[in-house]
Formats: C-alpha cells, structure tokens, sequence
C-alpha cells in the first residue's frame, strides 16, 4: 500500500513492537479518499526529547566485522530519518517503534561527557579507539544546541584518547579546533558517510541528513585543517546505488578524502518492512529490481546476521560490487579503510588542570 510521505521524515509508519505485545500505528487514510483528503506531502509530526538516565557510556562490541571495540552513542533515536538505517530496531529495546518513532522520540544522554571522564579515569580503562557514532548519528541536528558530542570529544582531548567519528553531517566541521589537536597525536580520524549523490534520492532516502554536496565539504573542510577524513560509502543499494561507487569515490578524493570503506545493505527486523513500504511509495518500479539484488547477496534474504558477510554480501553480486569498490579506490589512489590511530599519547589530566589544549 502507497501512503503518503510526511515531510521530513524517512517512514509514516510505527511497525509492531516485537517485544511488546499492543502497538499503536499512525492514522491512515483509506485508498478510496486518500486523493480527495491527502497532500502527496503532509506535515511531519514534532520531535520530541527525552532524557536518558544511562549509567555507562561506553558500549562494548566483540563483532569481527567492526573495526573497534568501544564506542559511544550520545543520542539514541535518530531525527536524520534514513529508511535503511539498520540501528532502528535498538529503538524497540525502550518500548519505542522502529518506524516513525525511531526519527521523532530521541533520547538524550545528558550526562555522557562526566560518565566518560569516570570511565577513562578508572583504573580499568586500558585507552583504545573509540568509536563515536557506532549505531546513530552523534551530529544530529538537536546536537547544535546542546553539544554533547563536543563535549565528549573535549574529554578525550584531555585524556589524549583516540577516536574515530562517523558521521553524514557537515556539523563536524563546528569541532576541528578539537579534532586537529587530537589529530596532532595521531589520536583521530572522521569518515563522512555519502549513500549517493544525487540530491534528489538523498532527500526522499535520507530526509533530515546533510545534503550529498554538504557532506563533500564537510570532506573537504577537514582534510584542509589537517584533519585524517575518508568516505563510507554506505550502505550500498543494489540495484538503485550500487552504479554511483566510483563517482562517490572520484568525489570524495577531490573533496580530499584519504581512505575509503563501503557496506552493503542489511535490513534486520523491521527494517524490511520500512524499506519494502518506503520503495513501495517512492520507487514502486524499482522495488522488485532492487529487492531481488538484495536477496541475491544475502542467500535469498533481505538480512543476513552471519559475521564476515553481514557487511559485504555474498555471491555474484557481492563480489561485483566489492571489484567495483577495489577498483575505483584504485583509480582514485585511495588506499586502506583508514589510519593507524595511537594511544601512546594517552595520559590522565591532572586535578584542576584548566587547559584543553596543552601540549
């Protein structure tokens, strides 16, 4: 069934819960009145925020397909409203949809940056990357106003720890005098995630993330500061996407990246649902071409969870679009998924030390 899209937000839809055993769902209009009653486009209902009373930061990951073990979500939720997005179904652990609530109820961990000050002060901490942005999106736009992710970075700053953002947001640029000093210690590195270029898909894909071209200048704006930046171009969408690898990546080294990575597509629970809907009302053509793709490279499913090739695919297809990636980084001298970041330069702060910066 076609809905009509609500502007600015990436699903109309609130799937069921699968921990939860009532749900409720947005009003719908029925097919017979929706063309007398309904805009294609209607008003986005507001975002609301809550706060998150989490008494640890730090997340811990032991999956092989990740390059870092640690990694810290300032906000959970994301307004950015990508319909891929593979982080939706964590909104299901706190009562919440995947769909329409994942982009508008966001918590808000307002006590992260002192949680991680505790934690890289304790004496368990043994200082390695963290990853920040390691499930939604650390520069959301509510981040503007209340600067949680600055605030986290100046603490790892302090402590000298390094840290590797991933972000679709040319919001990161706000913090290169941060970043820059953390690069000095070889201690950062930022990867600017750009799905596709055409602004038009990117605007029904990726309703509230910063425009393809923005992302590029978020690109090049930190590698003119001397900032480490690479591509991710992720995920990839066969069959509405996959053509675009090399231009992203022709792009991005302009724009001065340095290191590139790519993901394919992977729709786990809900997810499936939000995106067959999502094709169904944008792109009801291509919905057959691209799911069968999809089903292609993931053993005739639209997921797969299997470690070493829940990222990339398997089969033909997968293997066509891993040549396609080698060859184009190639072509654009892009080499490697990113630098060798160091803790050697890892130290405490002493109490009452005042200086963010001091060498």
């Amino acid at each position: 069934m076609q809905h009509p899209t609500l502007r600015g937000r990436g699903t109309t839809v609130n799937p069921p819960n699968r921990f939860e055993t009532f749900w409720y769902e947005t009003g719908q209009v029925d097919d017979d009145t929706q063309a007398e009653t309904c805009d294609d486009e209607q008003p986005g209902p507001t975002t609301q925020f809550f706060k998150d009373h989490t008494k640890s930061i730090l997340t811990q990951n032991d999956s092989p397909d990740v390059g870092f073990t640690f990694s810290i979500n300032p906000y959970r939720g994301c307004e950015h409203g990508c319909i891929y997005c593979y982080a939706r179904p964590t909104h299901e652990y706190l009562g919440f949809s995947a769909g329409l609530d994942f982009e508008t109820k966001i918590m808000v961990k307002a006590e992260a940056p002192n949680l991680l000050r505790q934690q890289l002060d304790s004496r368990r901490w043994k200082p390695g990357v963290i990853a920040v942005s390691g499930v939604t999106d650390c520069y959301q736009p509510i981040e503007r106003k209340l600067k949680l992710t600055r605030r986290c970075l100046e603490v790892l700053a302090e402590f000298r720890n390094p840290v590797c953002i991933i972000t679709k947001s040319y919001l990161v640029t706000r913090d290169i005098d941060i970043l820059q000093h953390l690069a000095h210690y070889q201690a950062a590195a930022v990867f600017l995630s750009v799905t596709t270029l055409d602004a038009e898909l990117a605007h029904i894909m990726e309703p509230r993330a910063a425009t393809p071209a923005r992302r590029l200048a978020a690109i090049a704006k930190l590698s003119e500061a001397g900032v480490p930046v690479g591509v991710l171009v992720c995920p990839v969408i066969p069959g509405l996407t996959d053509h675009e690898i090399p231009a992203i990546i022709q792009e991005a080294r302009r724009a001065g990246a340095q290191f590139a990575g790519y993901n394919l597509l992977r729709l786990p629970y809900s997810v499936k649902d939000l995106f067959e809907e999502w094709l169904d009302t944008h792109l009801p053509q291509q919905k057959n071409k691209v799911l069968s793709k999809l089903r292609a490279s993931r053993s005739r499913q639209l997921n797969e969870a299997e470690f070493g090739s829940r990222m990339t695919g398997e089969g033909v297809f997968a293997e066509q679009v891993a040549a396609l990636f080698t060859i184009a980084c190639k072509k654009a001298g892009l080499t490697g998924r990113g630098p060798q970041l160091s803790a050697a330069a890892f130290r405490k702060p002493t109490p009452g030390q005042l200086e963010l910066f001091e060498d």
